[in-house]
């Protein structure tokens, strides 16, 4: 199937959660409109400057996250070899509030000078044990990229009984009197900034990695998380959303999701004025970013995020930045839903010409077989739900490369048994919960005691 590519600009290569199963949310369609913000050219270079640094300095205080970053604190605990030609290395870091994360970074097993740098951000009820971010990992550290895939907080060994798709963190912890409930919402997606910040800042400490050469690329609820932190970090020099870009107005997509991972955290951004076109603009000032969406993508509501929206806060965008360099492209498929689209041959093009593969050219690239992933999950026994498994979605994919196994979840767990029990109290959410919970209620009594 061809996409319907936008042409935004004459320059543009390409234009531009995993949700809860059944969920029952209603779209809001398109949110209302903001006043716009006073454009680059009324502004000085050095105020334009300024200005970003306070939008990005205003979104790590609504999100909770730290002027300084957590120690690293990263350990390797083995490592494996899924196929041919790679080495993955189980490992863990330091996040927020002293929890960990367990990670599974998926390297090539020759390596010949500094290569580039890849981290999977998961849709919602994802982690490192789906389809998408193991086959992920092998694929590009085939192309010759390290690649950090980690469970989000909730999921996978962040679980307390190790499971995927749980949706733990989804309730909503009632905070100490006086401390609004969204506040909740707004550390979860703090601490979610922070595990993604924390994985770059991993890539950046092996040798092997050039610190000027990493993407972050996030699905669903992970474009939510790779479009804020792209919008603040940086250190990241490309980022892909697949299945999310949504960022609209007052009552939109975001403000109307009941998840606390996001409405409550979008509501907050609210003080930024024109939320969407803020984002895109600290994401510009940054680096490239393309966005890829089906048109028919009930998850996202595009049937309200057309291209035609999608246009519109391109160009709210460009004119806060004052330029249209490196302003998001999106990419639109017909006919397709919700899915990660940055494994077939575009989203793969598209970061070779961003952070430059070590061992594939633009030619090998147009060479590579491709897999339909629907069959190959079928054939490998790998778990892929009914509702994910269509054709329309996850399952119509033809992702590059071919002979990759189903690796088990056994192989993708990092700590062993003993090790996972003694150090749950770091890994798991109600373990975060507690501490979350211990804070606000000090944050309650020093504004009492004031």
């Amino acid at each position: 199937m061809r996409a319907f590519i936008v042409l935004f600009c004459l320059s543009a290569t390409f234009l531009g959660a995993q949700a809860p199963a059944g969920s029952s949310r209603a779209t809001a369609g398109i949110g209302a409109p903001v006043p716009a913000l006073p454009p680059a050219s009324s502004l000085t270079p050095v105020q334009r400057i300024a200005r970003e640094k306070r939008w990005r300095a205003e979104i790590r205080h609504q999100l909770y996250i730290p002027a300084a970053l957590p120690p690293l604190h990263a350990k390797v605990w083995s490592s494996f070899r899924p196929v041919t030609g790679v080495v993955a290395d189980r490992v863990t870091y330091q996040t927020s509030a002293g929890m960990l994360v367990p990670a599974i970074v998926y390297r090539p097993e020759h390596i010949r000078g500094r290569i580039p740098g890849i981290v999977v951000v998961n849709g919602h009820g994802g982690d490192k044990f789906s389809w998408y971010a193991f086959w992920s990992g092998m694929m590009f550290a085939r192309a010759g990229a390290v690649v950090v895939t980690y469970d989000p907080i909730g999921e996978g060994e962040r679980n307390v009984e190790k499971r995927s798709r749980t949706g733990a963190h989804d309730k909503i912890v009632p905070p100490p009197q006086g401390i609004p409930e969204r506040d909740w919402g707004q550390r979860l997606a703090g601490l979610m900034q922070v595990d993604l910040m924390q994985a770059v800042s991993y890539l950046r400490s092996r040798t092997e990695v050039d610190p000027r050469q990493i993407a972050v690329v996030g699905y669903s609820m992970g474009s939510f998380v790779a479009g804020i932190a792209g919008a603040i970090d940086m250190r990241i020099h490309a980022v892909i959303l697949s299945g999310g870009g949504d960022y609209d107005g007052p009552g939109g997509y975001f403000d109307s999701n009941p998840l606390p991972c996001q409405s409550p955290p979008y509501r907050s951004l609210s003080v930024l004025g024109d939320r969407g076109a803020v984002l895109y603009a600290l994401n510009a000032a940054r680096g490239p970013m393309l966005v890829m969406n089906g048109d028919a993508d009930t998850v996202m509501d595009m049937a309200h995020h057309g291209p035609d929206w999608f246009a519109s806060i391109r160009d709210r965008a460009i004119a806060l930045r004052g330029t249209d360099r490196n302003m998001f492209t999106a990419i639109r498929y017909p006919g397709v839903s919700h899915r990660t689209s940055w494994v077939n041959r575009d989203g793969v093009s598209w970061l070779s010409h961003q952070i430059h593969f070590a061992n594939w050219t633009d030619t090998d690239i147009a060479s590579q077989p491709t897999t339909h992933i629907s069959t190959w999950a079928r054939e490998n026994k790998v778990d892929i739900t009914a509702s994910y498994i269509r054709e329309d979605r996850e399952g119509g994919l033809d992702a590059l490369e071919s002979g990759f196994p189903g690796i088990k979840q056994e192989d993708l767990m990092v700590l062993p048994p003993g090790d996972w029990e003694s150090l749950k109290d770091r890994l798991t959410y109600q373990a975060w919960a507690r501490k979350t919970m211990a804070a606000q209620q000090a944050e309650a009594r020093r504004e009492a005691g004031h």
